[in-house]
């Protein structure tokens, strides 16, 4: 990866995402210009598409790389040598704090993901499910086990505690009652309890 030979010595595409996610999170995608981005950024268009094909592939990665570090921890707590309960609690918070480092993030892609072409988007649910589905394999193993009840379908167990982790945008602040530590123990305990036999 090309570096700046700036003092801080940052990645041109680190600084390109830097800036689209603070102008994305400030103006809106559609209201943020290629042109501001990388003024923003102090480089020039063809910085922006050497390493970027497009906008769009801005917005489609400043989404990915908060789903690959999610997948990475996921897959550690999944592959864990502990029982299912330890290891699907430790997602389960886990996930909420990762969240909450890039909310963001997060937040610009839920409202502006409609944006994306049919083939980022199918990517986008693609890398999502894949997530989605170790998660859920975890709620399944502790079900076949005996150790969570089977009496709600895995899938809705899923989408109950993913449905409170998308909505953390719009009511969670540094700033409030709870850490992100305290809001995703309790989240987590949440869907132990939901699940208790």
């Amino acid at each position: 990866m090309a570096r700046t030979t700036d003092g801080d010595g940052t990645p041109v595409p680190q600084r390109l995402l830097a800036a689209a996610t603070r102008l994305f999170a400030e103006r809106g995608y559609d209201r943020t210009s290629v042109q501001e981005i990388v003024e923003a950024a102090g480089v020039t268009k063809g910085a922006l598409y050497h390493y970027f094909g497009s906008k769009e592939d801005l917005l489609h990665e400043v989404y990915a790389r908060v789903l690959r570090v999610q997948q990475q921890r996921l897959d550690a707590y999944a592959d864990a040598d502990e029982p299912v309960e330890r290891r699907l609690r430790g997602a389960a918070a886990d996930v909420v704090v990762t969240t909450i480092d890039n909310l963001d993030d997060a937040d610009i892609f839920f409202r502006s993901m409609h944006h994306l072409s049919p083939e980022k988007h199918k990517q986008v649910r693609a890398e999502r499910r894949r997530y989605h589905e170790r998660f859920r394999a975890l709620v399944e193993e502790g079900q076949q086990a005996g150790v969570f009840s089977s009496a709600t379908p895995a899938d809705l167990v899923v989408d109950y505690h993913f449905g409170s982790i998308h909505h953390l945008s719009t009511w969670y602040r540094p700033d409030g009652p709870l850490t992100k530590q305290q809001v995703a123990d309790h989240l987590a305990d949440l869907l132990l309890r939901a699940l208790r036999p």
